[in-house]
């Protein structure tokens, strides 16, 4: 992943176009059209030497001709002069090349190279950044930028459009231009070999030109890449995708109903919603998407108001609403009374609200104003259908005017129908009022802007990398991996797999394996209760499928016959399938209202592990009712899993039967994620069913596939709680006092409130740069909610006698995509100077960061920081530059051990 050289191919102050050329249609004469058209400022340099000029501008034989060093170079010529022309534009100087040549992957180099590996590898010494091939060009409207053989320009605006496709690039400018929709940036990716959609996504994640982004995709290849760079950029700005293709390929192969399941568009759903992004399903809902999102305020719930002049609108949008899983809000009396009070008597006197035709500008702003001042509304869609007893203008002006004046508010509109309410809607667009065309359109609004709610709440959870509330035999676990191996299966017997789950606190019913069927009945006999006999192979994964299940066995006599006839048909059945024997358990007691489930892991081939969980049974395939996560899951993550799926409302209390053990539901995929992260070499694992009831949970069949693992948090696509970093800290003040020094979570954010407010006014100064009373929950959510994979706080943490926990210092950092520089900032409380709380924790960033092989760390100080200055100095930092007169740059070089000395007073 990197950024580097990104600003020379998106904001580029001079271009060159690499096989310019006067042939009408050709790629050279359209780049350089469009170009010319747009009204790029800086200089335009056309390469060819067919031409004396192209365009009227005088053109160059080759680029050593040049006059001067182009930013970007726009490559228009065959595939097979590429590679050699990115080597003359690196010697040159260029940083940033646009290929439009197509087929590169396809033709071999003298060394046997594909062109594309080749190209690749003379940009690299250069840092030569390169997009495509295959690319149809870049549209950048607010410098006049349109390096691209796109049919027409692009309206300026501040939406980047990023897609895989460039026919839909056509398509959607076609389009947007008819809409009078504006774009910061218009990006074709091509084949994306060296530019990938996270690196695009990291540079305009901080751009600041660029208000909202949508992604059209194809295919990923780097998840890591991908996940990060839209976690971070998702902080700062709606991410919308479209994602094309739901292919189920990736788990062909699998060996359990979970891996079958989770299929791949289900894992990239998932994804999309942990990154805090909204996904979409075409163009239209896309960009109504992202007018939504930039110009609604946050919902802070599901209940939905309509306000309507007329009936059957206003149902026909409840419709839509409740197949969308919101929730028509429910009018408490005293609303009931008030609107009563303003509306003639025969209104509906329920939500939908139903005005009359005749509704005029100050009735709907009454209704309004009585609506918005109620806790039970979350939200308002105001309707408005064209009567011959009303103007849309004067009722869209009324609207506008409380819209402005409830500036908290979440008000979107309809006006349905067309030219008599074109106007009106016009104007409740100037006025950044959300309008919709149609109810479905406007109903969709409200339901993105609650998906959105609930994906950035889920961008913000930091699961730990281990549960707090139970402690796993992960030896035990290991040695049953490590033999199952050995033996050179990929299956755990059934007791194997229930020995794993039963190690990590997952309820199993008790399980014994018999050799023949004489031994299974000695075992049914030795439990005293009806069985369960179950086939034992390796070989066979679904064993209902085969007849190799049979319940509720009464007696010793009944098992060893149903044994004995199990055994004749699966050996009819599957003749080369190795028999072990067969497992024999207890019958478990089934309670009214259990419901059979089903918990699982797959391995995703891009995303990596993840966790499934839907309604279980033998007809779990045909059910269809699943929904998957990402792990590692904590609470908030497990609910929210449960809650995607249908059999989530079974769970619940109805009919007089009691509500499931939830918490026990949620501990169980809790520990299973907790199996994942221990584990790697677990590729696939089923619990199913597992039994839900209103005592608990109960795990009465599993299924678990080993392999080789890959070691190290970057094989899960979520980077979990880095509990490894932890360590104890004595303070060096004489008072013995130990402190957990520690990487920052969420539930940080109140404690560390209460450390600002006790810093003095100086250090204060010292730390933000004038004087700070407090920060507000956005910026202090932000410090305390990090993506672990690109930035770092380490917090001392210290337990008073009495359980409560106090912040005494952070030190922080946040580093750049490539890698290359990490910047710092460390605070430690006023009255802790000279603990040595604040070396300690500055040092163990720089060991840190030095382990993951960062570049250098550099952080500002104020000038007059003397103690500061002193005190990194003597560390090993060096001053590098000062800016605006009165900031120090500090800088660590990396590439050195870290300090290890003794230190002088500590400084702030």
């Amino acid at each position: 992943m990197s950024v580097r050289n990104l600003k020379a191919l998106f904001r580029p102050q001079s271009v060159a176009v690499i096989g310019a050329t006067t042939k009408p249609k050709a790629p050279g004469s359209v780049v350089m059209k469009n170009l010319l058209q747009a009204n790029f400022a800086g200089p335009i340099i056309p390469v060819t030497a067919e031409h004396p000029s192209v365009a009227g501008v005088l053109a160059y034989p080759d680029i050593a001709s040049m006059p001067m060093v182009p930013d970007l170079a726009v490559i228009c010529t065959p595939a097979s002069t590429v590679p050699g022309l990115i080597r003359a534009l690196g010697e040159k100087g260029t940083r940033a090349a646009c290929v439009m040549s197509s087929g590169l992957e396809m033709e071999k180099d003298s060394e046997g190279r594909s062109l594309l590996e080749a190209a690749l590898a003379e940009a690299k010494p250069f840092g030569l950044r390169v997009l495509g091939p295959n690319s149809m060009g870049i549209l950048v409207p607010g410098i006049g930028l349109n390096a691209s053989i796109a049919p027409e320009d692009a309206l300026k605006g501040k939406i980047a459009f990023v897609s895989q496709s460039g026919a839909l690039c056509t398509a959607v400018l076609d389009w947007a231009c008819t809409k009078g929709i504006g774009f910061s940036h218009f990006i074709h990716t091509g084949e994306g070999a060296d530019i990938s959609i996270g690196d695009i996504l990291d540079y305009l994640g901080s751009d600041p030109y660029t208000r909202a982004i949508l992604l059209y995709l194809e295919t990923l290849r780097g998840r890591r890449n991908f996940m990060s760079a839209a976690r971070a950029a998702a902080r700062n700005k709606p991410i919308l995708v479209i994602k094309a293709g739901r292919s189920t390929e990736g788990m062909a192969a699998a060996s359990s109903h979970t891996g079958s399941l989770a299929v791949s568009d289900m894992v990239f759903d998932a994804a999309i919603r942990r990154a805090g992004m909204l996904r979409v399903q075409d163009i239209d809902e896309l960009f109504g998407a992202v007018e939504t999102l930039a110009r609604s305020r946050p919902v802070k719930g599901k209940r939905l108001a309509i306000v309507t002049n007329g009936g059957g609108i206003g149902v026909i949008a409840a419709d839509d609403l409740a197949d969308g899983g919101g929730e028509l809000a429910r009018l408490p009396d005293e609303v009931v009374e008030k609107l009563s009070a303003v509306l003639p008597a025969g209104w509906s006197h329920r939500n939908p609200i139903n005005i009359f035709s005749e509704a005029d500008g100050e009735r709907y702003a009454k209704v309004l104003g009585i609506l918005l001042e109620t806790k039970a509304v979350d939200g308002v869609l105001v309707m408005y259908a064209p009567t011959a007893m009303s103007d849309p203008e004067q009722v869209a002006e009324a609207v506008i005017k409380v819209f402005k004046e409830k500036t908290r508010a979440n008000i979107m509109t309809c006006w349905v129908g067309s030219e008599k309410v074109a106007n009106a809607r016009r104007m409740l667009a100037e006025a950044a009022v959300p309008t919709f065309e149609t109810p479905y359109a406007a109903v969709q609004g409200f339901l993105h802007l609650l998906e959105y709610k609930r994906n950035q709440e889920m961008l913000m959870e930091v699961p730990a990398s281990a549960a707090s509330d139970f402690i796993p035999d992960s030896g035990f676990v290991r040695d049953i991996i490590n033999e199952v191996i050995a033996r050179g299966d990929s299956l755990m017997t059934e007791a194997e797999a229930k020995a794993v789950l039963d190690a990590y606190g997952v309820p199993t019913i008790e399980t014994r394996m018999a050799r023949h069927p004489a031994e299974a009945s000695r075992i049914a006999k030795s439990l005293n209760a009806p069985v369960a006999l179950k086939i034992l192979s390796p070989d066979i994964v679904h064993k209902s499928d085969v007849g190799g299940v049979v319940l509720n066995l009464e007696t010793p006599f009944e098992v060893e016959k149903a044994a004995n006839s199990m055994l004749a048909r699966v050996q009819k059945t599957y003749p080369d399938a190795r028999i072990e024997g067969f497992t024999v358990q207890k019958m478990a007691s089934r309670k009214p209202g259990a419901q059979e489930l089903i918990v699982g892991i797959a391995t995703d081939p891009l995303f990596g592990p993840v966790i499934l969980f839907g309604q279980g049974g033998v007809a779990v395939e045909v059910i269809g009712d699943r929904a998957v996560a990402l792990p590692p899951l904590n609470l908030n993550l497990a609910a929210d899993l449960v809650q995607r799926t249908r059999v989530a409302s079974l769970l619940q209390e109805y009919r007089g039967r009691p509500p499931a053990n939830l918490d026990a539901l949620h501990s169980v995929l809790i520990q299973v994620s907790q199996l994942i992260v221990d584990f790697p070499q677990i590729k696939e694992l089923d619990i199913n069913p597992l039994r839900c009831d209103s005592e608990g949970v109960i795990a009465l069949d599993a299924v678990i596939k080993v392999g080789p693992g890959t070691k190290g948090p970057h094989r899960m696509a979520i980077r979990p709680y880095p509990a490894e970093l932890e360590e104890i800290f004595t303070m060096q003040d004489g008072s013995g006092r130990k402190t957990l020094l520690r990487p920052i979570r969420p539930e940080d954010e109140p404690n560390h409130h209460v450390l600002v407010s006790k810093m003095t006014p100086e250090d204060i100064r010292f730390r933000f740069f004038g004087l700070v009373h407090e920060l507000p929950h956005s910026e202090m959510a932000r410090l305390t909610q990090i993506d672990y994979d690109r930035e770092m706080a380490f917090i001392a943490e210290y337990t008073h006698e009495n359980g409560t926990k106090e912040t005494l210092g952070v030190v922080r950092t946040v580093t750049d995509p490539d890698n290359e520089k990490a910047e710092f900032a460390v605070l430690v409380r006023s009255d802790l100077k000279g603990t040595g709380l604040g070396k300690r924790l500055l040092v163990k960033m720089i060991e840190y960061c030095h382990s993951r092989g960062t570049g250098v760390i550099v952080g500002q100080v104020l000038k007059d920081n003397t103690r500061m200055l002193k005190f990194v100095e003597h560390l090993g930092f060096v001053q590098t530059k000062t800016i605006d007169g009165d900031i120090v740059e500090v800088e660590y070089d990396l590439s050195k051990p870290p300090p290890t000395e003794p230190e002088p007073p500590e400084a702030q």
